[in-house]
């Protein structure tokens, strides 16, 4: 098995912490991973992604060339990385900051959630991105949501947030629950 996901939207909306989450679940679920980055200098408000890569073998490259999985947390995002998915691929977007209407490629699966609006919701309007890896980890089952919940909770106590914080487990369960 090996997956090939990549997280993009602006800077500041927290793409490159979401990828480090998919990173840490998959070492703690014994799986080889690597992730990638890439942003420009202005960060907030710039363009923003990093590459994931998971496997239970060898990882040959960190680079997601044909990604499996596209988090795409703005139109921006979409523009770039649509168009080297794999067929078949899944193509997460936050509906809340794309157009309805917009079309997308017929031979992958486009899965639309309102992740900003149901983070603003939940007075945790920055953690949309931890709402939208809730929908992701449902739809694509990398993960049970109990061994990611798990693994995100100790990344933010090891990255020096040093305690649980019950808003990320919130909002990445109302992800699920979509």
């Amino acid at each position: 098995m090996i997956k090939r996901i990549v997280c993009a939207g602006f800077g500041g909306q927290g793409v490159l912490t979401a990828g480090k989450i998919i990173l840490y679940a998959a070492y703690k679920k014994g799986l080889q991973a690597t992730w990638f980055p890439a942003y420009g200098n202005e960060m907030r408000g710039g363009a923003a992604n990093c590459n994931v890569v998971i496997s239970d073998e060898r990882i040959a490259s960190p680079y997601a060339d044909h990604p499996d999985i596209v988090m795409a947390l703005n139109g921006p995002a979409i523009d770039k990385f649509e168009p080297p998915m794999a067929e078949g691929a899944s193509l997460f977007v936050n509906s809340s900051l794309v157009d309805d209407d917009r079309e997308y490629r017929n031979d992958i699966k486009v899965i639309k959630a309102p992740v900003t609006e149901i983070a603003q919701g939940l007075q945790s309007e920055r953690n949309a991105n931890i709402c939208m890896l809730g929908k992701i980890i449902k739809d694509t089952g990398l993960f049970s949501i109990d061994e990611f919940e798990s693994a995100m909770c100790e990344y933010f106590e090891k990255q020096g947030k040093g305690k649980f914080n019950s808003k990320n487990v919130e909002v990445l369960r109302a992800g699920f629950d979509l």
